[in-house]
């Protein structure tokens, strides 16, 4: 008996993420994936609409872990190497955790949306 999946298209993942990743469709990799800041278009180049894909808060979610992971090391490394005052890291850490997620919540969302079109 034949899988139920098998009518359905192989994709190549790995392109799919990278294309995701550079704000490009997953698809053909040819136009870009957003019009707007986190607003996917359809791709004028390969006719797929990216307007329904749903990724959710699973980009944001990678944007705090990587947000998190990135900047722990460098707290906890100036906190035992400098003598820096209460409110300079009241204002510089979480400024830079937010710049850091803001760099990073676009081409994860680029890369959920290749995840879910290649699966």
């Amino acid at each position: 008996m034949p899988h139920a999946d098998s009518a359905r298209p192989i994709r190549n993942l790995a392109s799919a993420l990278r294309r995701g990743l550079r704000g490009r469709c997953p698809a053909c990799g040819e136009a870009r994936l957003f019009g707007r800041f986190l607003k996917p278009v359809g791709c004028p180049a390969c006719g797929q609409d990216w307007t329904l894909a749903r990724a959710d808060d699973f980009p944001a979610y990678l944007a705090v872990l990587v947000t998190g992971h990135l900047l722990v090391p460098i707290v906890v490394e100036a906190n035992i190497h400098l003598s820096l005052p209460t409110l300079f890291q009241m204002i510089a850490w979480p400024g830079l955790a937010a710049a850091i997620a803001l760099l990073l919540i676009q081409p994860l969302k680029g890369f959920v949306i290749g995840l879910l079109w290649a699966r």
